[in-house]
């Protein structure tokens, strides 16, 4: 990706046959016209020039005899530019009638004698085919009578080259230039007088939606041939958002009059046009429905961008709304949700980058359907509300949430940016669970409500609700429950009491709270391993329905900023139709958007890694950047092609060399594939600048509050400790060699024959770890059709990894440790995502490794907190990409 600002698009609009518009070749066939040389006159007139086309194999061509020019319409048109009203045509000797489904007749005149000349209504049964020559009798004496013409005086010469120079040029290097010698304030096409800067339609190809321009030129070649320049709108259907559009319009979640400004633009002659429309800017609501179109942003065809169309208004409301203008002033806190949040690898990157920039980013709520997830990210961010609980469940929650605030006219009074703790019960009463025993209607008392939730907590199997989390009164925490709200009647006050404290202390958010909203919706339903991915409608997908909740979310709450995160295939499966409706959403909802490609290896992490992820902001807001990578990266992945622009690439010359394995994990204490420890000590210090960094305390990289105890500041490592595999896998680790490439060939018994594939050595006898269970698995052999090394595949020292995968077992994967007989730890997995050592993980082993894996890598999100920091605080150059501060690379 460059720091580009202008693009040029593709050749839009119709080419005429005049020399002075070199030919090109157009991308579909389409109707060509001249403009007849009037000899030093600008009134011109239009005809139909015999241009062949081809219909059905081996059928002769079809001149403009045959198939003429579709007339301009004089049918109304309504908002969108289509006729007002579909009518049945009758057919009479004198008129035409047309019957609107309005009910309104109107009539069309038939000179005498016209009509009995072409139609002899006994020789021709099928009333389709009269009329069919009516209309085209009637386009053929329209058409001759149209007029073209620039009018007024011209353009005094000298305003006209200050104005237009290049356009006075002698270009040769652009097939696309038309030299003028001289420009117009005005132009009349069929009686319309069109002057600069008006909207029109401009005749596309057949079977083409006209595309949609603002005139910027109007000039006249040596030759007197008559042209405009129009600078392009595009529609949804014409930008990154591409086969989405429809869909987006179908659900409502588009408005069909959105289209998008453009830097680009293209010369047509003055006879493309095809009507003057109405396209208005940020609109009312009142203009949105009287305007054809309407826009908000700007749209950059290379890089897949929307954004801001700045003015000095713009540029003004942009700094009122930004958090921070001043670098200094650090004691503003900006609330940040992470969606699918995991074990917290986005959020705490973000957090991070945003206080390298001196911005105070606090992860406030996180929500994850995982259980052990939530643990690991609510232990190291214990400022963090964590729910756990699907998306669409805390959608509703939202939406409830509100109701309730706004019953008790709470809504627009002060609450706190920053966590407060809600008391659950007393710990102590656990022991003697009949203190207080129900009253004679068998009820028991509550105490205080201490959170709630939308769904179904105690999995019953009933319709999703309210519930509230009860403290009975007399019992300890280990009774708590969770009752539906519909059971609590007699519970107002305690009810009460609830919501006004969990709005003072902002337990959830509120439209307009949030100031960023960042999170990696799975798409399970593109993944390879689902053989019944629906390429046509991934959204029918129930596996990436979550993409659709996350939009939603961020629909209801507003965010000022957006960040989304998410594996390469979606802009590659389905011709990448769900990175495409995210794009949709956004600029739909009004984001600017951008689109970038980042590998995780360029910002120092001895993994590959690519992923890609859409930037959002409000149009109060400046765009986020995408950071500028800090190291080379050892390739080992491929980019969408229709998206390579949007890879974000540094200057190789400048960019340190690529980490490696042995940067990351050579300081770590030597462990037996048997460890159980989740806590121990180095045995020794850090030997690389990454080692030193990624010790550093949680204090230091978070920008938090130091420990006040001594002893919590001595470093601590966790989670080193690897799966413990079977016997039968243990003995196939120990015999695979400690060396560079080893891998399940290296096992007795194995050949490889000249095409690369493995198989058992017919020769020799087989080896057998006990009767029935062979050394070598018939599982690695048969791994891609034999030809793979990844089965028991030792990593080596010089070596990274394609990517931390969220499994440890070495049965289809490389993972084994280079010096050590066993797979690599859940901590060795976490450093290679640039996990601090002092991030703690929960759960099983199983589940940690997941955790590790499905995490966004720090360092990335750090440097894409730093951008962020950028912008809340205005800092921007306009071009796609940022420079880091040499602190990210040391």
């Amino acid at each position: 990706m460059t720091n580009q600002s202008t693009v040029t698009g593709k050749k839009r609009g119709r080419k005429s046959k005049d020399p002075d518009l070199p030919p090109r070749k157009l991308e579909k066939p389409v109707v060509i016209r001249d403009i007849e040389d009037t000899s030093g006159s600008s009134e011109v007139t239009k005809q139909d020039s015999v241009v062949p086309s081809y219909k059905g194999k081996g059928k002769e061509p079809m001149t403009a005899e045959k198939k003429k020019r579709k007339p301009r319409s004089t049918t109304p048109k309504n908002k969108s530019g289509c006729p007002a009203a579909v009518g049945r045509v009758v057919v009479s000797k004198r008129k035409r009638k047309v019957e609107e489904e309005e009910g309104e007749v109107k009539d069309l005149e038939i000179p005498e004698g016209e009509l009995e000349e072409d139609i002899n209504e006994e020789e021709i049964e099928n009333e389709d085919e009269i009329v069919g020559k009516i209309e085209r009798k009637i386009a053929k004496k329209r058409s001759s009578k149209s007029v073209c013409r620039l009018i007024g005086p011209p353009v005094p010469s000298d305003e006209a080259r200050r104005q237009w120079p290049n356009r006075y040029l002698v270009n040769e290097g652009d097939e696309d230039h038309v030299r003028a010698a001289r420009h117009y304030y005005n132009a009349e096409v069929d009686g319309v007088i069109y002057d600069l800067n008006d909207c029109c339609l401009i005749q596309a190809a057949k079977g083409e939606e006209d595309y949609i321009g603002r005139i910027v030129e109007f000039f006249e070649t040596a030759k007197n041939k008559a042209y405009i320049c129009v600078e392009w709108f595009f529609r949804g259907v014409d930008t990154a958002i591409h086969r989405a559009h429809p869909d987006l319009i179908e659900a409502g979640q588009m408005d069909p009059k959105l289209v998008f400004a453009s830097n680009s633009s293209d010369v047509n002659p003055l006879d493309c046009i095809v009507s003057k429309i109405t396209v208005v800017r940020s609109p009312s609501a009142s203009q949105v429905l009287e305007c054809d179109f309407f826009y908000e942003m700007s749209y950059m065809e290379d890089l897949c961008t929307f954004e801001n169309i700045p003015t000095g208004d713009t540029q003004d409301a942009i700094k009122r709304s930004s958090k921070m203008v001043d670098k200094d002033c650090g004691s503003e806190v900006l609330t940040l949700l992470d969606l699918y949040a995991g074990c917290g690898g986005m959020s705490t990157g973000l957090c991070m980058g945003a206080a390298a920039n001196k911005v105070k980013l606090v992860a406030r709520w996180a929500v994850d359907y995982n259980e052990d997830a939530c643990l690991s990210l609510g232990h190291n961010h214990p400022e963090t509300e964590v729910r756990n609980e699907k998306a669409e469940d805390f959608l509703q929650l939202l939406k409830e949430w509100e109701k309730l605030c706004g019953s008790f006219s709470l809504l627009g009074t002060e609450f706190s940016k920053t966590k407060m703790t809600i008391e659950s019960g007393e710990d102590g009463l656990a022991d003697d669970p009949q203190r207080c025993p129900p009253d004679d209607q068998g009820e028991y008392e509550v105490e205080k409500i201490i959170d709630i939730c939308y769904g179904d907590p105690n999995w019953t199997g009933k319709p999703k609700e309210l519930y509230y989390k009860v403290v009975w009164k007399g019992w300890g925490s280990d009774h708590d429950t969770w009752e539906p709200a519909s059971g609590l009647k007699k519970c107002e006050e305690s009810i009460e009491d609830f919501i006004k404290q969990g709005y003072k202390s902002h337990i959830l958010p509120l439209p307009g709270s949030v100031d960023v909203i960042c999170g990696g919706p799975p798409c399970q339903g593109i993944s390879g391993y689902n053989r019944f991915r629906d390429a046509a409608r991934p959204l029918n997908d129930e596996k990436n329905y979550q993409l659709i909740v996350f939009m939603d979310i961020i629909k209801y709450l507003r965010p000022k900023f957006v960040l989304m995160e998410n594996v390469v295939d979606i802009l590659k499966f389905s011709k990448g139709y769900l990175g495409r409706y995210a794009m949709g959403r956004l600029a739909a909802m009004q984001y600017q958007t951008r689109l970038g490609l980042l590998v995780a290896g360029s910002y120092g992490l001895p993994q590959y890694r690519q992923r890609a992820f859409l930037w959002g902001a409000q149009l109060t807001e400046t765009l986020p950047q995408f950071p500028v990578p800090t190291h080379k990266v050892i390739s080992r992945g491929s980019t969408p092609k229709e998206f390579e622009k949007n890879l974000v690439l540094g200057d190789d010359t400048k960019l340190l060399k690529a980490l490696v394995l042995e940067d990351a994990i050579s300081d770590l204490p030597e462990i037996k594939t048997d460890e159980t420890r989740n806590e121990m000590e180095y045995d020794e210090g850090p030997k690389t600048s990454f080692q030193r960094k990624i010790r550093l305390p949680k204090h230091v990289l978070m920008g938090s509050v130091p420990p006040k105890s001594v002893q919590s500041m001595i470093p601590k490592l966790y989670d080193h400790r690897p799966l413990k595999l079977s016997d039968d896998d243990n003995l196939r680790v120990r015999m695979i060699p400690q060396r560079k490439g080893a891998n399940f060939r290296d096992l007795p018994g194995v050949i490889v024959d000249e095409n690369n594939k493995a198989m058992i050595d017919p020769n020799v006898e087989r080896d057998y770890i006990r009767p029935g269970t062979p050394l070598v698995p018939e599982y690695a052999i048969k791994f891609v059709k034999g030809k793979s090394k990844k089965p028991f595949g030792r990593l080596w020292d010089d070596e990274v990894v394609n990517t931390v995968v969220t499994r440890a077992e070495p049965h289809n994967q490389a993972i084994l440790h280079p010096h050590q007989n066993r797979v690599m730890s859940i901590r060795e997995n976490a450093r290679l995502q640039g996990f601090p050592d002092f991030y703690q993980l929960f759960g099983t082993v199983k589940q940690r490794y997941m955790q590790v894996g499905n995490a966004v890598a720090v360092p990335v999100s750090k440097a894409l907190g730093f951008c962020l920091a950028n912008a809340v605080q205005g800092i921007s150059d306009g071009g796609q990409i940022v420079e880091l501060p040499p602190s990210f690379s040391s």
